[in-house]
């Protein structure tokens, strides 16, 4: 069995990387990313020194993706960056691409809501939808089959993005996500969870929900974060309006296209506003165990993983760069 696993530079696919590492031989795995002169050179000696094919498969290039895809059996699909119309035919040309190559099951990285018409005005969420729609379509087609992995909203942004724009905003911690509550999901959690998917532990055909452990109010967080780092951070709660103009002032862009040149992260307005609100809307407070029930292991709570990212607050970390 052969497996790839896509993203390899960025930091959930990374995470799947090592993982796969752990759990096969090295010459069944190929790694690939869209850039492969933007890969840490340490990091694709390292990977090829123990035989992985690491390989340059840019979404926007199906005939590319076909050779790099080559051998495998089953695929890790990391959702590409740009949203929008971009995406969805990105999404497309790495599905295609992999059915070519000869792939038999694609594990795909979905957002929590993607086939519920309730989350379809938060902005990432349409992406997400075409694209279970596309890989359902091209199955029925072909014979392939799939696993989808809906992932909640990533703990580690609220630990790491929203602290540090806190800390650049006064201590104050703007948010449309008022008083409500998600199940934040850590990303090394979700790397192992997809892990298990791509090997094959879970079920064909199936959606699964990544989720945390704890249903928690980012206002919670917010507390989280004074008591750990000891500077008092107020947290405040804003409606939509000024929600984006806070992040206009902070040279973040409105969409997905927009001047990310003077941005201290790298999402849009129209994501964020959209996502926060959300858990306001209580659209993120879903439980489920299945992150447990497929690998075994409980994802980590907010209080361990936070120790992890001290840092943030200790060395005033100013741009999403920065962040480990």
């Amino acid at each position: 069995m052969k497996y790839v696993v896509t993203g390899c530079d960025g930091k959930l696919g990374g995470r799947v990387c090592e993982n796969m590492l752990k759990e096969v031989d090295p010459q069944d795995l190929i790694f690939t990313c869209p850039f492969l002169d933007r890969l840490d050179p340490e990091r694709k000696s390292r990977w090829e020194a123990l035989g992985v094919a690491v390989r340059q498969a840019n979404y926007d290039n199906p005939e590319e993706m076909t050779k790099a895809f080559a051998g495998a059996d089953r695929i890790y699909v990391v959702s590409a960056v740009t949203i929008g119309e971009i995406r969805v035919q990105q999404h497309k040309n790495v599905v295609d691409a992999a059915i070519a190559a000869g792939v038999k099951h694609i594990v795909y990285t979905s957002f929590l809501g993607a086939s519920d018409p309730k989350y379809a005005h938060v902005y990432v969420t349409p992406d997400h939808t075409a694209t279970e729609a596309y890989i359902r379509k091209r199955a029925a087609e072909t014979g392939i089959t799939y696993t989808f992995m809906q992932d909640n909203l990533y703990l580690e942004n609220y630990l790491t993005t929203s602290v540090m724009l806190a800390l650049m905003s006064g201590n104050k911690w703007y948010t449309t996500a008022g008083e409500g509550k998600a199940t934040f999901v850590p990303k090394d959690d979700v790397a192992r969870f997809a892990t298990a998917l791509l090997l094959g532990r879970g079920e064909n055909n199936k959606t699964y929900h990544a989720c945390g452990c704890e249903s928690l109010a980012q206002r919670d967080l917010c507390n989280m974060v004074s008591d750990l780092s000891g500077i008092k951070i107020e947290y405040c709660p804003v409606n939509k309006d000024e929600f984006f103009e806070y992040l206009d002032s902070m040279h973040i862009p409105r969409t997905a296209t927009g001047d990310y040149s003077r941005s201290p992260v790298p999402w849009c307005g129209n994501d964020m506003v959209t996502n926060e609100y959300s858990i306001a809307e209580g659209l993120m407070d879903v439980p489920s165990d299945d992150i447990e029930r497929v690998t075994g292991k409980k994802p980590m709570t907010a209080r361990e993983l936070a120790k992890s990212y001290s840092y943030i607050w200790e060395n005033h970390v100013t741009n999403w760069k920065d962040i480990k």
